[in-house]
């Protein structure tokens, strides 16, 4: 008994035997595009955690600038990825790259100021002039650090009012940190009478301040006159104590001293002026003994 095999027109096996290898060719293309972005995928996720292992090593790298880095690593191994898979298919990959080239340099035109401020907070991320808890004053504007963030910084005033200051503001200017030494100075002016004894007022300053542990012995305390006032002699008062007990010792300092001045009977004179009228001197000349009187 004969089998019966079925007979295939020309036309649809010549298609066939054109088919096959466009089969095969794109089949492999495909295949090896899936495998490259599978692997850039994990590549991407090795790349972030290569690249914050890296930074955690370097003290100056804060752990925001960490993560943003990791990310910044992160992505382009995607875009690179994204970019092998397409030219798999066929893509002119060289125009893409113009085309987002130019969509990049459109975007950040238009969102210079937002991508400066975050130039400005990676440079105070790495250099960190000021840190979370310091008091600085930036701009004439003067908080304590709350957070810094790549695009702005935000400081709490000493009545608690909120205030958020753009980085590239910060950057660009005079950043004045209170809290970055560890020790202040102090600078307090008291006037007396001209009529008081200036080395009693001295002693009684430095009775005062050695009575104050928080008063430092380094750098020395220092005594003087400072200038010589309309209506006082004013004293120069200069100690230095640590950063955090700057305001206490101060204001201590300054109640100290008055209350010894008044035990020690050391007047600070009000502001006085004494005005000259030459009529009335004139009047009061008429009437001494000899003067000239008009009639």
């Amino acid at each position: 008994m004969n089998s019966i095999s079925p007979q295939l027109p020309p036309d649809m096996v010549m298609e066939l035997n054109a088919f096959f290898p466009y089969l095969v060719e794109h089949g492999v293309n495909f295949a090896s595009a899936l495998f490259i972005f599978v692997a850039g995928l994990w590549f991407s996720g090795k790349a972030y955690q290569w690249t914050v292992a890296a930074l955690r090593r370097t003290p100056l790298i804060d752990a925001t600038l960490q993560g943003f880095f990791g990310s910044l690593a992160r992505y382009a191994v995607l875009a690179f990825t994204i970019l092998a898979v397409l030219a798999k298919f066929g893509v002119q990959t060289t125009s893409l790259i113009a085309m987002l080239g130019a969509a990049g340099l459109a975007v950040g035109l238009a969102l210079q100021g937002t991508l400066s401020n975050v130039a400005a907070g990676v440079m105070l991320l790495i250099f960190r002039p000021f840190r979370a808890g310091q008091y600085v004053e930036i701009g004439g504007v003067a908080g304590t650090v709350k957070e810094l963030t790549l695009f702005t910084t935000e400081l709490a005033t000493s009545d608690n009012v909120q205030i958020i200051v753009p980085n590239a503001s910060v950057w660009g200017q005079a950043v004045k940190n209170f809290s970055h030494h560890p020790t202040r100075r102090i600078d307090l002016i008291f006037g007396i009478s001209y009529d008081d004894d200036i080395g009693a007022a001295m002693a009684a300053m430095r009775d005062v301040i050695a009575a104050d542990k928080r008063v430092l012995a380094e750098p020395e305390p220092l005594i003087a006159v400072n200038a010589l006032g309309q209506s006082s002699v004013d004293m120069l008062l200069r100690v230095w104590t640590c950063t955090a007990d700057y305001w206490p010792v101060k204001f201590d300092l300054t109640r100290a001293v008055k209350e010894r001045f008044d035990r020690e009977g050391i007047t600070i004179p009000y502001p006085t002026q004494t005005v000259h009228n030459p009529q009335e001197a004139g009047a009061a000349q008429a009437l001494k003994p000899g003067g000239t009187s008009r009639s």
